[in-house]
Order: C-alpha cells, then structure tokens, then sequence
C-alpha cells in the first residue's frame, strides 16, 4: 500500500525537535506535502514551547487517523505533567516518551499506509544502556528480525553493519549472514522505493584491509560475502580500505557505502553533507526516519537550529509511494 500518512513523534520534550519541526511548520514547503502528517506527543507543552520561540500554529486535535486532515497540523496527545515550557533533560520523561512509541506502533499495527519520523531522545535517561539506540528499540518492540541502518543521501549513502558498539566488540559482531542480510535489504529498499538497483561499496574492517592475525576478517567474512552477493547478482564491490575510499571518483561510482562500523562511515558522510542527510531504519513493518540531531539541550529556546534534517526527512517520505 502506498504511504499517505507521516507520524512524528514529538521524543524527548526539553530538546530542540519543537523549534526545527515549527519552523517546517510554518513554511511553504508544508503546504505542498501530499501526505498527512500527524503529531504524537503532549499538546500543551509544544503550543506553548512553540508560542515561546514565536511561531503561532492552528492545531487540529484528534482521536483516530480516520480524523487526519491533509494539510493540518494534525494532533494526538499524549498526556505529561510539565513545570516549565523547557526544563533539564532527565528520568521524568521517560514513561511519556514510551507512551508515545506505544501510541504510534499501535496505529501502525492498525494502517499499514504510515511512516514514522522520531524525534531525538536522550539515551542516557530513555534507553538507561538497555539498547545500542532507538534503532534497536524498535526493532525489540516491532519483535523485527533483522534491519539496517542506512543514513541517506541522494547523492551517496552510508550503512554500518553494526551500529552504536563498543570498537572492542566490532569484530566479534560482524558475520557473513549479517552482512548479507543487511545488504539484501539495503538493496530491496533502492529497488522497490527508489527504483534503481543500487551500486554498493563495501569496506574492510582493518588498515589497508590487512591484519597481523593468521587470518583477517577480510579473507573469512567480507570477502566470502561479497562473492556470495556477486554470484546472486547484486551490484557490490570491495573490500576497499577506508582511509583512501571517500575520493570524488568513487563517490560518483557508487550509491551505498556498507562500513563494518559506525563511525568508520558516519564521520564521512556527515563531513562531505553535513546536515543533508537523514537516518533510514530498513526491516520494521514501516519506514522509519530519524533526523540527524540529537536533543542538543545547549540549544533549547535560542531558536538558532538547523531544522535541514526535519525538511529533508519529510520531503523525503513525500516522494515515496
């Protein structure tokens, strides 16, 4: 079915996510969506933080998505008792911000015609060490068995096969059937959302994809996988060696970048886009987007943001079908 419904979630309710999502608001590209975007979080408390910052929004409260209206800001309150229109991030919020991704799963279980956009939540207080990061959140309250994380831009994208790991950890954590899987699902996403069968770089886990070890993880996973993918006809090459690969020749050359690690392909990408891109979680029973900011309490009622994230993520979602 196609997507014609966006859920946000409003996530932690003392960060910047009201100010950057009002200032889409309240701009001339909202009024071109041709998608319903439905807010779910505390009502009261983004009027006023909003009102706050100086942008005065018509909110339109409901019940049930049957009541959604295209071009409204939509509205589904979850109830949380506030002080003050912004306060320090703490343990507070943790059971509202729970209710509010309980709230959206339950609607998706309901109209497989939405996606999800969260807003940034601390993982100090929300995730408590329990997960790596939302994205394994989701995947444990969706009961997903496998995923990805693609951090996308039109230009070139990027997947960790692991993501928020201890480097420690990182070689322990990587396997044939991981790599193979997330690439399967990588490719099954540009194929069926963005119609392209994409070209994918994959890059060694060791310097010059060399290591000092009998047998390095190039020659027993990576390598193995590649053939693997290339024998079932997936348009993948590698393992390239990380420090000489983000070059303009193979930018141009390719579409996805799979790293065995976060940082080994996040530090690239956001410094060659900066803000110009945006987190895709492939494999949950809806597509779902992050925008790529935390809560960024320094911040909090200056409204100096870059809201570039929260305009690429729902445009976005607004091509998709």
């Amino acid at each position: 079915m196609n997507i014609n419904k966006i859920l946000i979630i409003l996530g932690e309710p003392n960060s910047i996510f009201s100010e950057i999502l009002a200032k889409f608001l309240v701009s001339n590209k909202f009024r071109i969506i041709k998608k319903k975007i439905i807010l779910i979080g505390n009502i009261d408390l983004f009027y006023d933080q909003t009102k706050k910052l100086g942008y005065h929004l018509n909110i339109n409260q409901i019940n049930c998505l049957k009541e959604s209206k295209l071009k409204k800001i939509n509205f589904i309150n979850i109830k949380y008792n506030y002080k003050k229109t912004f306060e320090k991030i703490s343990n507070k919020s943790n059971n509202y911000i729970e209710n509010c991704f309980n709230k959206a799963i339950d609607l998706s279980k309901l109209n497989n015609d939405i996606a999800l956009i969260n807003g940034p939540i601390s993982k100090k207080h929300f995730l408590k060490k329990k997960y790596l990061g939302i994205t394994e959140y989701l995947i444990k309250k969706t009961n997903s068995k496998s995923y990805a994380m693609l951090i996308y831009n039109k230009n070139l994208s990027v997947s960790p096969i692991t993501t928020h790991l201890p480097l420690s950890k990182v070689h322990k954590n990587i396997g044939r059937d991981k790599i193979i899987k997330k690439i399967q699902l990588i490719n099954e996403f540009y194929k069926s959302k963005l119609k392209i069968r994409p070209n994918v770089a994959i890059l060694g886990l060791n310097p010059h994809c060399e290591s000092i070890q009998k047998v390095s993880e190039e020659k027993k996973i990576i390598i193995p996988s590649i053939k693997y993918l290339k024998k079932n006809r997936y348009k993948i090459e590698g393992p390239y060696s990380t420090d000489t690969f983000f070059i303009d020749k193979n930018l141009k050359k390719f579409d996805v970048v799979i790293g065995m690690y976060h940082d080994q392909v996040l530090t690239p990408i956001k410094t060659l886009y900066k803000f110009d891109a945006i987190n895709i979680t492939i494999g949950l029973p809806f597509i779902r987007i992050s925008p790529d900011h935390g809560p960024n309490y320094e911040m909090i009622g200056k409204n100096i943001s870059d809201p570039s994230s929260i305009f690429k993520a729902i445009e976005f979602i607004n091509k998709l079908k």
